[in-house]
């Protein structure tokens, strides 16, 4: 499971035109999920999220978690994270979960990030095509990758 998360000062998601999900302070996280992602990804992947410290602190120094922070997390799926570009100029996306593999582990992981927060989080549509707005504060912008814990 890949997730990239931006530091954010305010972010939304735009299906048909039509705003799905919106923040202010926080963080987008788009998630990458393969076929051989499971339920310890989800619990790694979801707790490192919440408990990073990237949020200032009174003197500015990046040492507040998005709790401490008390921002909010907009959770977009993005499967294009497990491109491979090793041979010729167009991606090959064979590592991607198919949506019968990655529904359940997203939606898991949503009810995850649900229970890590304490409160509810904002989502796109997966499988949908989604415009996606943000304004990166800092910049600053950290990629997780389960596969890559210990």
């Amino acid at each position: 499971m890949i997730a990239v998360l931006q530091r954010v000062s305010e972010a939304s998601v735009a299906i048909s035109g039509e705003i799905r999900g919106k923040i202010g302070i926080g963080l987008l996280v788009l998630l990458g999920i393969e076929d051989a992602d499971n339920e310890e990804d989800i619990q790694w992947i979801s707790r490192k999220i919440v408990q990073m410290r990237i949020f200032p602190d009174d003197q500015g120094v990046m040492n507040r978690s998005i709790l401490e922070a008390a921002g909010d997390l907009l959770l977009i799926s993005q499967f294009t994270l497990h491109a491979s570009t090793k041979k010729g100029n167009r991606p090959s996306y064979i590592k991607a979960a198919k949506p019968d593999i990655a529904i359940p582990l997203y939606e898991k992981t949503i009810a995850a990030l649900i229970g890590e927060m304490g409160k509810s989080i904002e989502t796109g549509e997966f499988g949908a095509n989604m415009q996606v707005a943000l304004v990166n504060d800092g910049p600053v912008t950290i990629i997780l990758d389960s596969k890559n814990k210990v």
